[in-house]
């Protein structure tokens, strides 16, 4: 039974699900919604950098990595060729001193050079350029004292004759020619390495990771050439 003054058609209002909210309802949860989304996006869009990121960090660390040990293995062959001309240096002090009247203080400068130069080490692992500089320059006095001792048996015409000198002479000529070959064979191998560290974006991961600029061997004056040991 209807109380007096209430009419059902009139009062009760049906309206659809989507207008259940009012007006500012509907665009407060509109404008929620376009916030996840854009958030969402962002979110999106960092994991994606993150990971190209890595993935290029991985590779420009491993690139690196070979690069840099390649520097070390070529400077263990620049360091193998310099023991190698160090160890002919006796036997030919040897074969040199038995000339009567030859000239003690050329030999006693060659010793005493090759002494310094043997005992000026270098870690690859360390290869800085104040010390590849003291190292070359040792390297550069002995490469003098072998040459005017070298020069000096030019007055021996018995020793020049000599079958040990002559096959200690073509051993320290292919020698010196195998240091220059180490030698520019670590110079290229520096370039290759200093320009991937150098490069965008290897150059953010090499100061992240320490890898420094490696130092280059420079040319000496004269040092176009092989030295020549003929006679």
């Amino acid at each position: 039974m209807q109380e007096p003054g209430f009419d059902v058609g009139k009062n009760l209002i049906f309206t659809p699900a989507n207008k259940h909210l009012p007006d500012h309802g509907r665009d407060l949860f509109t404008l929620n919604t376009q916030k996840m989304n854009s958030k969402n996006l962002t979110l999106i869009i960092i994991l994606v950098v993150i990971v190209l990121l890595g993935g290029c960090g991985c590779s420009g660390y491993n690139n690196m990595v070979q690069l840099d040990e390649n520097v070390k293995g070529k400077f263990g062959n620049v360091q193998s060729e310099y023991q190698r001309r160090s160890d002919l240096i006796p036997n030919l002090v040897n074969t040199v001193k038995g000339a009567a009247k030859f000239e003690t203080t050329t030999l006693t400068q060659v010793v005493e050079a090759r002494a310094k130069a043997t005992s000026v080490q270098i870690n690859a692992n360390d290869l800085t350029p104040e010390k590849l500089q003291q190292f070359q320059q040792a390297q550069a006095q002995l490469s003098g004292s072998l040459g005017r001792l070298l020069a000096t048996v030019e007055a021996y015409p018995d020793l020049k004759a000599n079958a040990n000198f002559q096959n200690l002479q073509a051993q320290l000529e292919g020698t010196e020619n195998r240091i220059k070959v180490a030698r520019n064979d670590f110079n290229s191998s520096v370039q290759d390495y200093n320009s991937n560290i150098r490069r965008f974006p290897n150059s953010l991961y090499a100061g992240i990771f320490h890898f420094a600029p490696r130092p280059y061997f420079e040319a000496e004056p004269g040092s176009q050439k092989a030295p020549s040991v003929n006679f």
